[in-house]
Parts: C-alpha cells; structure tokens; sequence
C-alpha cells in the first residue's frame, strides 16, 4: 500500500529532541513507521509530549495551551509527507530544540516550482495519491494553504514568523519557540500533565 512503509523503506517519520539548538546531544528519539496517516498522529504527538504546556486567565476560565500550536505541528508533519521525495532514501524528520522545532522533508522543490512560488501558496504536488488519500481522511483541508496556515498560526500565538529553508534535497520548516512561563497547579502541575496525556492519548486514537 502507498501509504505505509512496508511499500517504502524510506517511508518513516524520525523524531529526535535535543539538548540546545544543534544535532549534538540526544535527550529523546523515536522512529515511526506504518501507515503515513499514522505516524503524522504519532509524530504529533511526541512534538506535544516534549513541549511545554502552559496555563492562561482568560475572564473568569482557566485555560491551558500548548507553547507552539497544535495546528502548525500536525500542517509542518502533513506537509513534509505530501511534498517529500519517496525514491530519496532519508526519512521525514521531527526535530525539537531549544529554540524551534524543525521538520525536513526529503527533496527540494517540485517539476521547476520557485520558492516564491512556494511562498506565494502554489502547489505543485509530488505525492498527489497520497495527497487525495489523506484529505478523504480530513487531514488536507485544501492544497496550497499548508504554508499560510503555518504562518498564521504562528502569528496567532505571537511566535517569530516561521523560516522556510529551499535546499537541492530537501525542504526544512522551522517553528520557533517562545520563552513561555508555566503557572503550575497547587499540586505541582499535576493537572497539566494530565491534560498533555489526555491530549496525546487522543491524537492516537484518532
């Protein structure tokens, strides 16, 4: 089937986070295989279990929100295996440091496309079956807005406008992070943990 690994070798999502802001020091790693359409929940999922989760008066509610967008997270992974190049032998790439998470997805640009082109919301899809197949899943809500809906969402949260790198074999997204202070509960943030699981053991069921 296209969308597993079992047809691609190279059809994996690798996820890593890192001590700092360079790939020196490991503090976690995994690797994701199967379906695509799983290893994106599972991709997500480990981003949320590594990120900081804070808490926000708004009026009278209490409310608790992740420090980078779930959005922008589940749009940088989608994207990274609708655009990737399957016969390139590197696997999609999660990456969480310091200051960003960066996601690289094998090949450059597609059939001539410019990076203002890219910019500017042009598709030129590499992977269109998988494509299809996943917006018949709900997971593409329409080609070509992958990039606005990362920059707005990023916006929406005031983040740095997220860096789009072009290189000959691959195309890097890089989310930054913000300093962003954790109000515990009386309990030790006990209650927030709680919530970060119950959000990642949702992300799996779905």
């Amino acid at each position: 089937m296209l969308l597993t690994s079992d047809f691609f070798p190279f059809s994996k999502t690798q996820c890593a986070v890192f001590k700092g802001t360079e790939r020196s020091v490991f503090l976690d790693k995994r690797e994701f295989t199967g379906p695509i359409y799983e290893q994106i929940e599972e991709a997500t999922t480990f981003v949320l279990r590594n990120i900081r989760l804070g808490a926000m008066i708004d009026g009278l509610v209490r409310k608790e929100s992740y420090e980078l967008p779930i959005e922008a997270i589940r749009e940088m992974i989608i994207n990274a295996h609708c655009h990737r190049n399957l016969a390139d032998d590197s696997c999609v790439q999660v990456a969480l440091y310091d200051d960003r998470l960066e996601v690289t997805s094998p090949g450059g640009l597609y059939n001539g496309m410019t990076y203002e082109e890219l910019m500017n919301g042009h598709s030129k899809l590499r992977n269109r079956t998988i494509a299809n197949v996943l917006g018949q899943m709900g997971f593409v809500e329409s080609w070509g807005t992958g990039i606005s809906r990362i920059i707005k969402a990023a916006e929406d949260y005031g983040l740095p406008v997220p860096e789009f790198q072009v290189f000959d074999d691959m195309l890097r997204v890089n989310l930054f992070r913000n300093s962003m202070p954790i109000k515990k509960d009386r309990n030790g943030g006990e209650a927030s943990e709680k919530h970060r699981r119950s959000i990642g053991e949702a992300l799996e069921k779905n």
